[in-house]
């Protein structure tokens, strides 16, 4: 094992945890400790569990399995119920998602194993914590193993003042040799990709309270905002967020890795055709090409029988513009990885600037400066002021599209379970 793990097998605190960046062999830590609780308590039961199925069935249960398998250990798996029987000790491992922490009321635990805690609350936890007490348990423990996600309640409870009977292990950056061997330009790639906070939390595996900051914390005017020049020989990329009330776009073209907003639409109570029509006023003519990116949502039938998307490929059309490309993913991805990505264009940990702005976009520029979080949470506050966040919507659309992860599609080599 890596010291780290070592480390955290070793710890004898009836409540445990792994505290971790990315690629740092949390969920090997933390089946290992699972399937070891299963021996030190055999005829018991115990809970693995996630904050999600999908997360349980995709990450945590293919490790345990192939842990077992990689052993010669015999087991029993009954999808249907949820249970693993580990057969050699006899003992019941539950299969459990965190998604509705009421549903975990029950039976007695000798030990429960939590991946990626982060993103469970901390009641879901409790009402684990208070059904570690099978009176026939050799040893009683709870573990969970997590990347760190500012000051949230598991820095309070584990981090800044444990808890008594609380203990944590924080794996170092680059300890995974393992990882590093096999993909030695893992970090590197996470460096350019990540904003200098984001790469703080997931790299280095740091407690950074950024949410007290603003939403686009790396937006700087003395860097970002720069005179651009339309250039009418590239491609133009619009950017839509469909709301009526402002309905807000943006107006963008990328030379390389960089990109850049040359304008923005910004129409009080106006309609997709309304804001179609501003756009040929001013960019009747373009030839080089057109991409269309925008919210997921714009895809909804309205009552005419019709989508914002239709309604704006219909009239670009009889406007004269002939190379329309739709760039709009079935669902949106989640905000605050947008959000992130926003800002690793901004500057990443590098400190390179790979998304400039030209001045004249007066409401992207606020957005930049004022949108903010809701205090203690990774919440955005769409509703101090009515007129922010739809520029930055926009813009995140497209910056996601561009440069955003894409999910892999095609055959894999191991079992999915």
């Amino acid at each position: 094992m890596l010291p780290s793990q070592s480390e955290f097998q070793g710890l004898r605190t009836r409540f445990k945890g792994f505290s971790g960046p990315v690629g740092s062999g949390k969920s090997a830590a933390l089946c290992t400790e699972a399937l070891r609780r299963a021996y030190l308590n055999p005829g018991r039961q115990g809970i693995l569990a996630a904050p999600t199925f999908a997360m349980l069935r995709d990450a945590s249960l293919v490790t345990f399995v192939r842990l077992l398998e990689d052993g010669d250990i015999d087991y029993e798996h009954r999808k249907s119920d949820g249970e693993l029987t580990v057969d050699e000790p006899d003992s019941l491992v539950l299969l459990r998602s965190l998604d509705e922490p009421e549903r975990l009321r029950g039976t007695n635990l000798a030990w429960f194993g939590i991946d990626e805690l982060s993103y469970a609350s901390e009641s879901a936890w409790l009402r684990l914590e208070a059904r570690l007490r099978d009176p026939k348990a050799v040893s009683l423990c709870g573990f969970a193993v997590w990347t760190p996600q500012g000051h949230d309640w598991l820095y309070r409870r584990f981090i800044h003042k444990p808890v008594e009977g609380y203990g944590c292990v924080r794996a170092q950056p680059f300890e995974n040799r393992f990882l590093l061997e096999k993909t030695p330009d893992f970090y590197a790639r996470l460096e350019s990709s990540y904003d200098p906070k984001f790469y703080q939390q997931e790299v280095l595996g740091e407690y950074v309270n950024s949410r007290r900051d603003r939403v686009y914390h790396c937006f700087n005017p003395k860097v970002h905002v720069v005179p651009q020049k339309y250039d009418p020989h590239a491609l133009l990329l619009w950017a839509l967020d469909f709301n009526v009330a402002p309905m807000s776009s943006v107006i963008l073209q990328k030379f390389g890795e960089k990109l850049i907003v040359i304008d923005e639409i910004v129409l009080s109570r106006a309609t997709t055709a309304e804001a179609c029509m501003e756009f040929e006023n001013r960019y009747k003519g373009h030839a080089a090409g057109l991409e269309i990116f925008g919210d997921s949502n714009g895809r909804s039938m309205h009552t005419t029988g019709t989508t914002d998307y239709t309604t704006l490929q219909n009239f670009l059309h009889k406007a004269g513009f002939t190379k329309v490309r739709l760039r709009v993913p079935a669902s949106n991805p989640p905000v605050l990885d947008r959000v992130r990505r926003v800002n690793g264009m901004l500057t990443n940990a590098l400190g390179e600037v790979r998304l400039e702005i030209d001045g004249k976009c007066v409401e992207l520029i606020k957005d930049m400066e004022e949108v903010l979080f809701k205090p203690e949470s990774g919440v955005i506050d769409k509703t101090s002021d009515s007129q922010r966040t739809h520029a930055s919507d926009a813009l995140g659309y497209a910056v996601w599209e561009l440069f955003g992860e894409k999910p892999v599609v095609g055959e894999k080599k191991e079992r999915l379970f």
